[in-house]
């Protein structure tokens, strides 16, 4: 026997499987690499007819064998299976426990027709061992069993083609020629006999089953003969499922590595006392097995190290060769699928094949996104940098545009051919509209931003062009002023449009935008102009103000006026408030349309022009066109001062200017009093005065009386400011001084007798002034010295004051 064999108890005595030792069995013999390359020998007969002894001898297994010498009784019990020794293919033999044994009586053949059963649903070749004498009769030569197993066996979906080769032991001088076909008819007269369904009722027993005879020796009389016989039997096992082989022509055959799950289904619907549906079957266990397979490889994808690197690197970066490598993976694990599972059947193994390759897509589809995201960022990435660095190279918008974004996208498109995996149908086509978007998204950012600081451009460059030319012409108010702001604004607005046009030409804008962006950078020209006229507005008294002050203080040669009173004060003082008037009405509202209006003759009307007394009969309306708060034929939007706001405006503006014709008024007067008069004049004040004259001569201190007085007299004008009191009025004037006549008239004395305290109280010897005390006494003239302190009073009061 060789020390190779192997073997199990398959199935007990009780009917149990044994799973742990049929895997154990499998993994030892590694009978699951075979695939379909294997054969399974079975055999059934009587109890005691010598199974195990032949399979001993024919294949070298090691089963146990009946002492003859104990008496005849039960050897094998169940089912037990071992790997023949020695014969290619791989070849599995089970010895099946004994029929019509005494151990379970008469009645109890269920385990009998079970291992039967069980012995033709897994087995190529099945031995049926009966006795030669045996021929003929009916119980002894296994008719009952076989009648059963037919029976049941017509009730497969498709024939399997098992192969019965009885065994006749102890061969008689009957030829086996005779034998053989005495045998044949009994079989075919039980398959006749045997019930059949609608589908095989006409179906041959060839077509089910190969019926072998062969014919061995006594054992025991003829030993040396039997083992010559058996060795000859033994070599029709070599290669016996290759063609014209024992089991050449087999069918739907279960691949290696399902047999023990085969085996054991099988069992268990036998057990549960079903008929054997074995293509139903074959169904199961090739489900099973490939799915098995199938989550091997799964599982053996997951935990690769090359796809573990290729999974971590994608988190981060696009990966070269990323659709190569994921595809090689791929391959590499749906090829050792197909080896695996190569034999099962193929509806089923291309089923799970089929949900193998989906799970696997499943596992790296993450992956695989995750390489189009950085694919789709990078692309977005790299076509903003060259596209900026397009545009600051002086290259067109459009033509840039057009250019780099066709550029990329053939770009993104490579990238993801590369990324591509060969098994999956992936479409990137989302992700390149996202990408589209992107770029288009960037795109229209980046016009925007562009057109906005071209339009800021344009609008700083009219602003500038206009602000300060309308400035000045509208501080020159004349009757020009508008129509020369209007023909700027025109000439202005049509070099910036002109230019704006031609740099929008770049930007591939539809004509719509174009028109629309050059009528907004025209009203923001108009907008330019009525907001520098709105500010000039706000700021017409003073401009009013400065005006008059430069036309009436300056005479026509543009040189200080000196009052000398030959001068028409009334007639300066009207021109200059005319010119006023003009800056006003210029002022008053916006001309940009070249519409025309009354307001200047409405103004001069109201204001310079109007009739001292009026009817009182009238309305207010009627009297006072000023009266309003619209002018007439000028749009609310178009004034920028109103009727009314110019009467208040004119109004203040008389008033803080008559202090300067006042002054002017004065300053004649004066220089017109400060001339001498005639002499027949000085000789009548001296004739009328000599009276007067001879007494103050008389009485010095008169002089010097007077003379106070008009320290302080002095001293009260500076401290009040009189002129200053005047300037708004005289009424006002009057009030304002009576109440700080006394007050400062009080204050004035009180200074006065410090002063004259201070010059009694002794100065310091380190203090006094030897030399103007030398002076003081020499001269002996004290009165200079009171005189000089009171003008340094006054002085300093009108410099304080001041």
């Amino acid at each position: 026997m060789d020390e190779g064999c192997c073997s199990i108890q398959l199935i007990d005595g009780d009917g149990g499987y044994n799973v742990a030792g049929m895997e154990h069995f499998m993994k030892t013999m590694k009978m699951a690499e075979c695939g379909l390359s294997y054969a399974v020998v079975s055999i059934m007969g009587p109890q005691s007819s010598g199974k195990s002894t032949l399979l001993n001898h024919l294949f070298g297994t090691n089963f146990r064998e009946m002492d003859a010498f104990r008496g005849r009784s039960q050897t094998t019990k169940g089912i037990w299976l071992a790997k023949c020794a020695n014969i290619e293919p791989f070849t599995v033999v089970m010895d099946l426990e004994g029929s019509d044994g005494r151990e379970r009586g008469e009645d109890d053949t269920a385990f009998e027709n079970q291992s039967a059963l069980f012995a033709l649903a897994v087995s190529d070749i099945v031995l049926i061992n009966m006795w030669c004498h045996d021929i003929g009769r009916e119980k002894a030569a296994n008719k009952p069993l076989l009648k059963t197993v037919f029976q049941v066996m017509m009730r497969l979906f498709s024939p399997r083609k098992t192969t019965l080769l009885f065994v006749i032991r102890d061969k008689t001088k009957t030829p086996l020629e005779n034998l053989e076909p005495v045998l044949r008819e009994d079989i075919q007269k039980i398959w006749d006999n045997v019930p059949k369904p609608h589908a095989h009722k006409d179906t041959p027993l060839s077509e089910f089953f190969n019926v072998e005879v062969v014919a061995l020796s006594s054992y025991e009389a003829k030993e040396e003969l039997f083992k010559e016989q058996v060795a000859t039997l033994r070599q029709r096992f070599y290669h016996s499922i290759a063609p014209g082989g024992l089991a050449g022509d087999r069918r739907g055959v279960v691949p290696a590595s399902g047999f023990s799950f085969s085996a054991q289904q099988i069992w268990k619907i036998i057990k549960e006392n079903k008929d054997l549906d074995l293509p139903a079957h074959k169904v199961m266990v090739a489900t099973v097995r490939c799915e098995e397979i199938a989550n091997e490889k799964l599982a053996c994808l997951s935990t690769d190290e090359e796809w573990i690197q290729l999974e971590e690197s994608v988190q981060h970066d696009i990966v070269p060769g990323f659709g190569k490598k994921l595809t090689a993976l791929l391959d590499k694990c749906l090829s050792g699928y197909d080896m695996e599972a190569f034999y099962f059947e193929e509806a089923v193994r291309t089923s799970k094949r089929q949900q193998l390759e989906s799970k696997l897509l499943q596992l790296v589809n993450p992956s695989y996104q995750a390489m189009l995201g950085h694919i789709r960022s990078k692309t977005l990435h790299d076509f903003k940098e060259a596209f900026g660095k397009a545009l600051e190279s002086g290259e067109g918008f459009a033509t840039a545009t057009l250019t780099y974004t066709s550029s990329f996208m053939s770009k993104f498109d490579r990238s993801c051919e590369d990324a591509a995996i060969k098994q999956a149908n992936w479409d990137p086509s989302k992700v390149r509209d996202e990408v589209w978007r992107d770029i288009d998204a960037h795109i229209a950012s980046v016009r925007t931003a562009k057109l906005s600081e071209l339009t800021s451009q344009y609008e700083g460059r009219l602003s500038k062009a206009l602000a300060e030319p309308i400035e000045v012409l509208l501080d020159a108010a004349s009757d020009d002023t508008w129509p020369a702001i209007r023909k700027l604004l025109q000439r202005e607005t049509k070099s910036a449009t002109a230019e704006f046009a031609s740099a929008l030409s770049t930007f591939d804008l539809g004509q719509a935008t174009v028109d629309k962006m050059i009528m907004k950078l025209e009203e923001y020209g108009r907008n330019v102009v009525e907001s520098k006229a709105r500010e000039e507005a706000g700021r017409v008294l003073i401009r009013m103000k400065d005006r008059f002050s430069t036309l009436f203080g300056r005479d026509a040669d543009s040189m200080p006026r000196v009052w000398t009173g030959k001068e028409d004060i009334k007639a300066i003082t009207k021109a200059a408030r005319s010119v006023s008037l003009k800056l006003l009405s210029v002022l008053a509202a916006i001309r940009l349309d070249e519409e025309t209006d009354q307001i200047q003759e409405t103004l001069s009307l109201a204001l310079v022009d109007a009739p001292v007394g009026g009817a009182t009969n009238r309305s207010i309306q009627s009297l006072d066109p000023l009266a309003s708060s619209s002018w007439q034929e000028v749009p609310s939007s178009k004034t920028l001062i109103t009727p009314v706001q110019c009467k208040n405006l004119w109004r203040q503006f008389k008033a803080e200017t008559e202090y300067t014709v006042t002054q002017a008024i004065a300053e004649a007067n004066k220089r017109n009093n400060n001339m001498l008069p005639p002499p027949w004049a000085i000789a009548a004040i001296v004739v009328l005065g000599f009276n007067e004259f001879m007494t103050l001569l008389r009485n010095p201190l008169y002089l010097g009386f007077i003379f106070i007085v008009f320290l302080v007299g002095k001293a009260i004008w500076v401290q009040l400011d009189i002129p200053g009191e005047f300037r708004n009025g005289a009424l006002p004037g009057l009030l304002s001084l009576s109440t700080k006549f006394l007050p400062t008239v009080m204050s004035i004395l009180k200074r006065l007798a410090d002063e004259g305290q201070r010059a009694a109280a002794p100065p310091s010897q380190d203090q006094r002034n030897p030399k103007l005390d030398s002076r003081v006494v020499s001269n002996g003239v004290h009165s200079n010295s009171t005189s000089e302190s009171s003008s340094s009073i006054i002085s300093s009061d009108r410099g304080a004051e001041h």
